[in-house]
């Protein structure tokens, strides 16, 4: 069995207070939806995976699945593939299978997980050479570091739609530099989210069974147990709502009455249905996210949807090429 290499370029780790501080404090108030993920969020962000009205994991495995051959017949030998915020690495399993691909580099910001994930790929796919990337993924000084040997055969894997969790500007900064990390001949396989009618929308972040709800309340708690918060979590509700000028998906917490929230030693007054931003989801339509990758020097190159066009699986890459639908 191939063994695995793990380097850790040290990501500097997430100041909690401080940007907790910093984001109550402003106007509108917010909170990083990275901190969501303390282990009962992560077991709630899996349980809205499964429930019926979240479409997004499931249409984008059945993607990936459908369109495997179509994905593997794009990879030049030898390819090396990198996984951004790569978690357990599900997703990415189908494409793994190729002969054509030498080398698998996942990069996550979590070195315990990453490392676990690692070990468990390399008895699963002993031909590969596993090389995993402690970093952030965002930081364009971590990419440059990644040297790899196919420096024209790159490929960047980057499921879930997580770049829609990105404002616009950061999000065309992050594919400005994943150009430069793909060379030439490297592309960009890219999970992204569709618009779509807000009714299907709003059935996916307000689901029935309040799970979402619970994953939103979730940071409360953790600002609670965690940052000596005095949050009382009934005077609180989830809000998600689509913005149609930024084309998105929004989840808020909102005050039921206006109150005062302790943090330590700092005071924060809500005013009634006053609101904390937690997420944004952008939710895209295919020709303007078009005409958006040009802007950071990309071009797609092949598109595989579902049949309600619900998500996409797009292909990015610096080549002039024919556009293709699937």
């Amino acid at each position: 069995m191939t063994d695995f290499q793990l380097v850790d370029l040290k990501p500097k780790p997430a100041d909690f207070r401080s940007d907790v501080i910093a984001g109550l404090s402003a106007a509108p108030k917010t909170l990083p939806p990275k901190y969501f993920y303390d282990a009962y969020g992560s077991k709630l962000f899996d349980d809205i995976c499964q429930l019926d009205e979240y479409y997004l994991t499931r249409t984008e495995v059945s993607i990936l699945n459908d369109n495997a051959h179509s994905l593997d017949e794009l990879l030049i030998y030898p390819s090396s593939i990198i996984e951004y915020g790569s978690g357990s690495s599900t997703k990415i399993k189908k494409l793994l299978h190729s002969k054509k691909i030498r080398r698998y580099v996942p990069i996550d910001i979590s070195k315990d997980y990453l490392h676990e994930s690692a070990k468990a790929l390399s008895r699963d796919f002993p031909q590969l050479e596993i090389l995993a990337v402690c970093a952030d993924y965002t930081d364009p000084v971590a990419l440059a570091e990644i040297k790899l040997k196919e420096e024209n055969n790159k490929y960047i894997f980057f499921p879930g739609s997580t770049i829609g969790n990105l404002e616009p500007s950061e999000a065309l900064e992050l594919l400005k530099n994943t150009k430069n990390l793909i060379g030439s001949r490297g592309k960009i396989i890219l999970g992204i989210d569709l618009l779509k009618s807000e009714a299907r929308l709003n059935a996916a972040y307000n689901d029935a069974k309040g799970v979402t709800a619970a994953f939103n309340l979730n940071i409360l708690n953790r600002i609670n147990h965690e940052l000596e918060g005095n949050f009382q979590i009934e005077k609180f509700e989830h809000l998600a709502v689509f913005n149609h000028e930024r084309s998105r998906m929004e989840m808020h917490l909102r005050s039921r009455e206006k109150q005062t929230v302790r943090i330590g030693d700092h005071s924060f007054s809500f005013q009634q249905a006053e609101t904390i931003h937690t997420e944004s989801s952008h939710k895209y339509d295919l020709d303007l996210f078009e005409q958006f990758v040009t802007e950071a020097g990309l071009k797609m190159q092949m598109c595989f949807k579902d049949q309600n066009s619900d998500f996409a699986v797009v292909v990015l890459g610096r080549q002039t090429a024919s556009f293709e639908f699937y």
